[in-house]
């Protein structure tokens, strides 16, 4: 192929220049189907190379388990090989249906480039894999690392051992399922039945709440917002020149001129980019802490709080807290095959610290996923309809949703999720007669 062989598009993907046609037999050129989704990866991720494999390896790794919407691995070397992750991370890919035409799967792939910050890449059942770098060098070197990973995942499952844990060992066999009285077809119903045989059948996912839910709530009120907001300067002083601080500081700008059009209490003009470091300091730390005081959940507050508190975890001045019972339900429930998710106010980043650093340790490798407001409010019913679409499952019947919070849980359940409302000390009492079942502990989830 030569230079003049190739399209030439424009950013928003109408064609520039096309290659001239060749003499019989060459077919006439044909800009490829894949243009759309090449120009997903190049806007919402700033690729600057776009790979579509219909590698085998690609498609045979969302056969093994025709109902998994992500392809997971740990603790293999050429995890290494992907941005962003090490060895001891857990590489975390969606899988999205393929279609009869590939311009089809532009949408649902850019759902899951949404739903899936941290991907560079995006697998298509039974077809392949799209993978994008910020060079063709990027995006070919991570191809053939996934690619490898794949066939290091299939050859494992060949041997009966599991890729996704991080000591590879057998596959575990899901409890209870052999039993006569209660046997289940896990593959086929996507649900298990419970160890004592009861036949109530087990949710596909589970989806939790976070403060009231897995962890007290004075852990958030006394712990965390303090420290970010006594942390802040500090915070911001330390990392000023870091394009991650500087992005912080962008979007504070901007909510702080809307703040100040519409006359909120607490919103201080903050000085231009060319005044000295401290001026813009000191009228940031000045908007903070107004946000902190008013309670108000607004993306720019949460995205600078969870990088402030991402260096309280990394120097160990943070622990995450979880109720005792938290990580032994987790470990069942992911023995069980059922998928976990957490779905909270704070931002994605922050539950990842809160989970991957407690004193029961890494709780993540239990965890399937993370959803924060970005999906809606969560006291909104539209939130968990997005939620159910976003894990694909049959119906929203096979999720449940535990929350401390009755309209969250009226929410969930008006979306035709399960619900049931976690009662911990320190949380708001319930109204009389609400229709839901309470739980004390995480462990009495059937």
């Amino acid at each position: 192929m030569e230079p003049e062989d190739m399209y030439v598009l424009s950013g928003d993907g109408a064609i520039i220049s096309s290659p001239s046609p060749k003499p019989y037999p060459h077919k006439p050129p044909k800009c490829s189907d894949c243009a759309p989704l090449f120009m997903k990866a190049y806007h919402m991720r700033n690729a600057g190379a776009v790979i579509h494999s219909h590698g085998m390896e690609s498609c045979l790794a969302t056969m093994i388990n025709p109902h998994l919407k992500e392809f997971r691995i740990t603790h293999m070397e050429m995890i290494k090989g992907i941005q962003g992750h090490g060895y001891y991370d857990e590489l975390v890919i969606p899988i999205i249906e393929n279609t009869a035409y590939e311009n089809e799967l532009t949408d649902s792939l850019a759902k899951a480039i949404e739903a899936y910050p941290k991907t560079t890449a995006v697998l298509v059942r039974n077809h392949g894999i799209y993978v994008w770098g910020d060079s063709w060098i990027s995006a070919k070197t991570q191809s053939e690392c996934y690619h490898y990973l794949f066939d290091a995942a299939i050859k494992l499952h060949q041997l009966g051992l599991d890729w996704s844990t991080p000591d590879h060992g057998p596959i575990q066999v899901v409890k209870g399922v052999p039993s006569v009285d209660c046997r289940m077809n896990v593959s086929k119903k996507a649900r298990i039945a419970d160890s004592n045989c009861n036949g109530k059948p087990f949710p596909r996912c589970i989806v939790l709440d976070i403060e009231g839910t897995t962890t007290p709530i004075s852990f958030v009120t006394d712990i965390l917002f303090p420290y970010a907001q006594n942390n802040v300067g500090r915070h911001l002083s330390a990392t000023y020149a870091s394009a991650e601080t500087q992005d912080d500081i962008k979007l504070l700008r901007s909510q702080v001129e809307d703040d100040l059009k519409q006359g909120l209490i607490g919103a201080v003009p903050i000085p231009s980019e060319d005044a000295e470091k401290e001026e813009v300091i000191a009228a940031l730390v000045a908007n903070v802490e107004a946000m902190i005081k008013a309670d108000r959940k607004i993306t720019a507050l949460k995205q600078l709080q969870g990088h402030i508190w991402r260096t309280g975890f990394e120097t160990n001045e943070l622990k995450g807290i979880v109720f005792d019972d938290v990580p032994e339900a987790l470990e069942k429930w992911h023995a069980s095959g059922v998928k976990v998710y957490i779905y909270s106010s704070g931002s994605r980043l922050a539950q990842r610290l809160l989970f991957g650093n407690t004193k029961f340790g890494d709780l993540r490798k239990y965890l399937s996923g993370y959803f924060d407001t970005a999906v809606g409010n969560k006291r909104e019913k539209r939130s968990y309809v997005e939620i159910t679409d976003t894990l694909g499952v049959d119906k929203p019947s096979e999720i449940l949703f535990l929350t401390d919070i009755y309209q969250e849980a009226i929410a969930a359940k008006a979306a035709g999720m399960e619900a049931i409302i976690s009662v911990r000390p320190g949380n708001s009492p319930l109204p009389d007669n609400h229709g839901f079942k309470t739980i004390n502990s995480f462990l009495e989830v059937y």
